[in-house]
């Protein structure tokens, strides 16, 4: 199994570097991700939920760029439309979702069916959990 790996942020892909070092890592935006490739599987797992609710619609081309037919789309989102701050280590982070219907709507529009919608997910630290495939 091969990984790539993206994130924006150098110290995580450094760290991704040092434990796992036969992977691919890059530092990069997921909005204007570009990597002339396609994967069995993509995961966007508490980062998506990070971006404004107008970039969250616009990542949805940028999972059928990069998806394979059938490949897996795994992502995690707020239970409901709306947005939030929280904070991590004493600083404000931004939340945001769009309502499961909306998410639904856009993975239709961009290729794929839902196979998993767990809101609020006590297995996965009440997340809210989407699976979902590309056709």
């Amino acid at each position: 199994m091969n990984i790539t790996g993206v994130d924006i942020t150098p110290a995580l892909i450094a760290l991704c570097h040092e434990r796992l070092p036969r992977h691919r890592w890059l530092t990069g935006d997921m909005r204007t991700l570009s990597l002339n490739a396609r994967f069995d599987a993509l995961i966007a797992w508490d980062s998506f939920f990070h971006l404004t609710r107008d970039d969250q619609r616009g990542m949805f081309a940028v999972f059928q760029q990069h998806a394979k037919p059938g490949a897996r789309l795994l992502f995690n989102s707020g239970p409901e439309n709306g947005e939030a701050v929280g904070e991590f280590l004493g600083d404000p982070l931004y939340h945001a979702s769009l309502s499961p219907q909306e998410y639904t709507s856009l993975l239709n529009a961009h290729g794929f069916e839902v196979l998993a919608f767990r809101p609020n997910d006590a297995a996965s630290g009440g997340r809210t959990v989407w699976l979902a495939r590309a056709r």
